[in-house]
């Protein structure tokens, strides 16, 4: 089976719909059956976007997505440091 990856928003939207269906007496399984995920994805999801709105949601993976990014440049300009001491050093 082919794996799809969510929007932050469907992700938060098919929350939303399992909590009202969980509420209305469906199991989790049954709830998570109905909005075509598993029961570890529904946990995951849970755990990771559970009470924030969509807009939250959104704005927090961006945030994720610049944080990866920034901890890049980092490592690439540790790098780089580390090779010029090497060559300032003389030890080549």
């Amino acid at each position: 089976m082919a794996r799809k990856r969510h929007s932050a928003e469907e992700i938060v939207n098919k929350l939303r719909e399992a909590e009202v269906l969980i509420s209305g007496g469906t199991t989790i399984a049954l709830a998570c059956k109905q909005i075509g995920v598993t029961d570890q994805t529904y946990y995951k999801w849970r755990r990771e976007y559970g009470g924030l709105k969509t807009d939250q949601a959104k704005r927090f993976k961006e945030m994720e997505k610049e944080n990866t990014r920034l901890k890049q440049l980092v490592a690439d300009l540790s790098l780089d440091k580390a090779m010029l001491q090497e060559v300032a050093r003389g030890n080549f």
